[in-house]
């Protein structure tokens, strides 16, 4: 699989507004727009602050990113693929936000397949690859093994059903 740093995702509000951050062309990989972003955001902004989130499948961690800009406390983003979180890691050393954020290059199932002692997220960001049924399975294991928090909200993107 071919990749390369061409693709650009862009910040819409925050710290870093207006910021463009490199991340990789690779198949599969749809950052959301920033249309859909903005609105998401809108909604989510009375609980972002201080937040800690899950980035799940981040790709180019653009939801990630754009809560760290809005005052979420930590994100963590999985990633599976090694170059894609390697990127994401580099946009973490561009932002200097090491100290809020951190990319687990790992199968996000199996990391989500681990039980917690104590729940860790206020807000999941789930986008998983499309044509996979990865969303209902994340969210599973989600509740199963204690990564909630109470009141916490999870974000779903998933593609269109045929019905």
């Amino acid at each position: 699989m071919q990749q390369s740093a061409k693709g650009k995702v862009r910040i819409i509000a925050g710290l870093w507004r207006g910021r463009k951050l490199p991340v990789l062309t690779s198949q599969g990989l749809r950052p959301t727009s920033d249309r859909v972003k903005e609105t998401l955001f809108n909604w989510l902004m009375p609980y972002i602050v201080d937040s800690e989130c899950l980035d799940c499948f981040a790709g180019s961690g653009s939801l990630g990113f754009e809560a760290l800009s809005r005052q979420a406390a930590k994100v963590t983003f999985l990633e599976l693929e090694k170059a894609v979180a390697q990127q994401l890691s580099k946009n973490i050393q561009t932002l200097k936000c090491a100290d809020r954020a951190q990319v687990v290059n790992q199968n996000s199932l199996q990391f989500l397949n681990q039980p917690q002692n104590q729940p860790h997220f206020d807000l999941v960001f789930l986008d998983p690859p499309f044509n996979f049924d990865l969303a209902e399975q994340a969210i599973t294991l989600l509740d199963k093994n204690h990564w909630l928090r109470p009141q916490a909200l999870i974000y779903v993107e998933t593609e269109k059903t045929k019905d």
